[in-house]
Parts: structure tokens; sequence; C-alpha cells
């Protein structure tokens, strides 16, 4: 006989070792189903959460079964139902977000230790940019939430009119990768809100602390049981569950293309659920012999070096015109170099290691493979000796279309998603277009030039969802984000995003026409 739910509380926690501000960070370790921690109904598995910096594991988390998806599911359609969706106005939503920012905001500083702690990452970008923005988008779709307008319709002014409305699309299943996990979470999380729907949300079995930590956070602030709940699972099990499951309504993915095949498959054949997919991408980079050669190498070494090339926009293809490629390698090469690679709470790191073993070994494979096959290494290409799973930023040049490193990631859609650049050459404006569009991705581009109608012209002709001109890799929350092609479809951020937890209901009202009968 199964254990209740009641029974199955846990008071069970983890005290993981942080750094100098919080020497000892309690992380609970139980799956968060309707606003309590809880062990596995059906199952006694485990994930290892893992400290990138020295290969250690730092606690052990409930992994959660399919019976643990459909306890679940059914806690965040109970809320749906009684305590938040249509039941609660646009006004207590946003007053209910807000509440949680200030509880987000106040636990800034162990929060980023521990995202740094699993995750790799320096702690001050972890706190400064992952914290700080996630804090703003979720205060940008509180303001939201009581903003949702329909329209009203003019049919014919006599004797009807008709109206839409607005309404959440109910329970919303959310997959978040691992290379940004708090951003990430705040990205789905707050529409879904805002809108009125409910979350389960599963974190990558690769960084689950930070998600079940925002967890306890979202009890402190009250929100009514069921409304966000937590799921740390391995992907084919917590993933495929959420994803063919026919009481959820949506789901909203970020990560590889492949599994977001599987995830629209499983939608199709269960309820048809509404999906979005943020798949990733293999973004180029072009340099026109009219930019600033120092601000564009800036921008370029950002583009691959920031979160140690584990960015879904990575710019890992530069593209430079033939006129100052010299000039342009020898500036990049210049700054990569100026990037500090350690420990992630040491405050004097720019850059961490990677985010796992697998992600390591994947990335020394496509390195090797660049090597073997005639690129020129340039800068970086050699392996650290001791603990940690750190890659150098490497920059290859000599490339030929039939290498691996350039083939699969570009024709086939395997992606390296470490600091490793690619650099081509190009002699005109339009081959600099077509080398860029010479992917199955389509997630983001950028491009560096001081020629106005270039700018222009070379913007509008890139295929990505998202185009940088004279800059890269920032971006803004009230600005929509996603992609085109195998980069997958949807909006994050911005209005937009507000577009994908809603549905849209059309109202006719007639206030006079009468029917006579029979009337065909």
């Amino acid at each position: 006989m199964k254990p209740s739910f009641l029974h199955r509380i846990m008071a069970q926690f983890a005290t993981v070792r942080g750094g100098k501000a919080h020497p000892e960070i309690k992380v609970q370790t139980g799956l968060f189903i309707n606003n309590e921690f809880v062990s596995s109904a059906d199952s006694q598995e485990v994930i290892d959460a893992v400290n990138p910096f020295t290969e250690q594991v730092l606690c052990s988390v409930v992994a959660a079964s399919p019976k643990d998806i459909d306890l679940a599911v059914t806690a965040a359609r109970n809320a749906f139902n009684t305590t938040w969706g249509k039941n609660v106005t646009g006004w207590e939503r946003r007053k209910q977000i807000n509440f949680f920012v200030l509880h987000h905001s106040s636990y800034g500083q162990e929060l980023a230790e521990l995202e740094t702690l699993n995750n790799g990452k320096p702690f001050k970008i972890a706190r400064d940019f992952d914290i700080g923005d996630s804090v703003q988008c979720l205060r940008y779709f509180a303001g939201w939430a009581d903003k949702l307008a329909g329209e009203t319709l003019e049919v014919d002014n006599k004797t009807k009119f008709a109206f839409t409305k607005r309404e959440p699309i109910g329970v919303c299943g959310q997959i978040i990768p691992w290379n940004y996990p708090i951003n990430m979470w705040a990205w789905k999380v707050g529409p879904a809100l805002a809108a009125g729907c409910t979350i389960v949300m599963k974190p990558s079995e690769l960084t689950p602390l930070t998600a079940l930590k925002l967890s306890e956070y979202v009890k402190e602030a009250g929100f009514p049981p069921g409304v966000l709940n937590t799921v740390p699972s391995l992907g084919p099990v917590g993933g495929a569950a959420l994803s063919s499951h026919l009481d959820v309504d949506k789901v909203a993915f970020t990560g590889s293309t492949l599994t977001g095949r599987k995830i629209m498959e499983a939608a199709a054949q269960s309820n048809l659920k509404k999906v979005s997919l943020e798949l990733g991408g293999k973004s180029p980079h072009l340099i026109f012999e009219s930019c600033d050669v120092d601000q564009a190498a800036s921008w370029a070494a950002l583009g691959i070096c920031y979160n140690s090339g584990q960015d879904c926009t990575a710019g890992s293809r530069v593209y430079v015109q033939e006129s100052i490629k010299d000039k342009f390698i020898e500036t990049l090469v210049s700054k990569v170099k100026a990037l500090s690679v350690g420990d992630g709470l040491d405050q004097k790191s720019s850059a961490g290691p990677l985010v796992s073993k697998g992600q390591y070994d994947r990335v020394w494979g496509y390195i090797e493979s660049g090597k073997s096959e005639g690129a020129k290494v340039i800068l970086g290409g050699d392996k650290r000796s001791g603990k940690g799973f750190f890659v150098d930023p490497t920059l290859f040049t000599d490339i030929q279309p039939n290498m691996k490193i350039v083939q699969e990631e570009v024709q086939i859609g395997v992606l390296i998603f470490g600091p490793v650049l690619c650099i081509g050459t190009f002699a005109t404006e339009e081959e600099a277009i077509k080398l860029a569009n010479a992917t199955t991705f389509g997630l983001g581009a950028g491009l560096h030039s001081n020629d106005a109608n270039q700018c222009m012209r070379v913007s509008s002709a890139l295929e990505a969802g998202t185009v940088w001109v004279n800059a890269y890799n920032i971006l803004s929350n009230n600005t929509p984000f996603g992609g085109k092609k195998q980069s997958g479809f949807g909006r994050e951020l911005g209005s937009l995003a507000l577009e994908e937890y809603t549905s849209t209901k059309a109202v006719h009202w007639n206030f006079g026409e009468k029917l006579d009968w029979p009337a065909f």
C-alpha cells in the first residue's frame, strides 16, 4: 500500500558548503508538490547534484517518477480551478508576484552562491546578471497581470456585437535547461503566472538546486498550494510524462532540437496540447570592414566566452571580411586572453568550468576533431591538469566546409555548446549573408558595420529570430526572444510571451435579432 501524500512530507534537507558569505546553504531535497516538499510516491531514485569545479557531489535530491508528475499535475489543476486561474483578478496576481519578488531579491546572495556551486558560472555573473535580470523579468510580467485585454468588435450595431477575452490556457508543464537555471525559471514562470496559469516545473537533472530553493520562496511568499510545483527528474521520465499528460494544457521547453521533436510528437499523440520550443542555435557573427574593430572584437569575445560558451545564442561562427581579417583576429585573441577562467566563487573569475563531465567530454571531442581535420588552433586547444570541467576558450581558423566542427554544427544541427569558435572569412556582403544563413538553425545572429544602409540590408536578410547590430547577446525583458527553422517556435519575453499562456475566446452577443424558423 502506497503512503498517503501527507505521510510523504519530508523534513529532510541537505547542507551544501557555500562561499564566504554563506558557508552553509540548506536545500530541500524533496519534490515540491502542493506547497510541500515530499518524497516520491513510488520510487527511491535520486539525482546527484555535482559541483563542476570540484567534481564532487553536493547533495542528492529526489527524482520524480511518472506517478509524482501525475500528482503534481493534479495539484496544479486543483489550484487552477479553485484558487488561481480565472478565480483571481489580475490585480491580485500582480500583487502576489511582486510579493514573491521581494523574497527572491532578498535571498539573492545565497541563491547566487548556490547557482555557482551547482552550475559552475562565476558568482558575480549569477548575482548581477542571472538574479538581477530574473527579478526584473518577474517584475515586468507582474505589471502585465492586470493589463490583459480583449477587443470589442462591431458586427451589426443594431442587433449584435462580439468581443474577445484573453483567458489563461491552464496547467503548464515547463522544462528548463541547465545553462541559465534561474533566468530560464523566471522567463517561464513570469508570463505563466501573470496570465493565470498554474505550473509543473521540471528543472534540468544537472542543476536542480536553485529551482528547489526558489520553491521555498514560493511557499514563503504565500502562493496558494499547487500554483507552482517543482519535480526534478531525468528528462526521459519527467519531460516525457509532462509532454504526454492528458491534463497538461501547454508545454514550454528550452533545450535540444532532438528533444523538442520528441515533445511535439508526445503532445500530438496525447491531447494536442500547445507547445513552445526554444531549441538553441549555431549563430553567425559577421564582421564587416567598416566596423569599429576593437568594439567588434569585444562583442565577438563576449559572444563565445560568456557563460563558457554554454549559451543558445553563442556566436560560435565568426565570419570576418578579408580586408580586416588579420587586424580583427589579432584584436580578438588579445580580448579572449584577458579572460580569467577559474573557480566561480573566486571574484577574479570571469568564466567557470563547463556544467558536467558529459559536456566536458563532448566539447573536447569536437576540439580534437577540429585539430585532426586540419583546422588551425590559434588559441587554447590544450587540456588543463587537475580538477574541474574546464575548457579554455579555443579559437579555430583555416576552417573548411567539410570539417566535422563546421559540417555537423551547421548542417546536421549538432552543437558544441562550449567556448569554441570557428573563424572564417568572406569577400562580399552577399557571401557573408550566404554563409550566415547556411544553417538549420535560426535563433540569433550578429553583425558589425558602421554603414547604416548595410546594417539595414543585412539585418533584414539574416534568418534569425534575434539580430544584434554592433552588439551581441544582450536581451531586454520587454523584447520578444525566439527562433526560426530548427531553433523552434513561440516567443519568450515581451508581450508576445503572454500569448503563449493565454487562449482567445470570442463571444458573439445577439441583443435584438429574431430568428424565424425554419431559417433555411
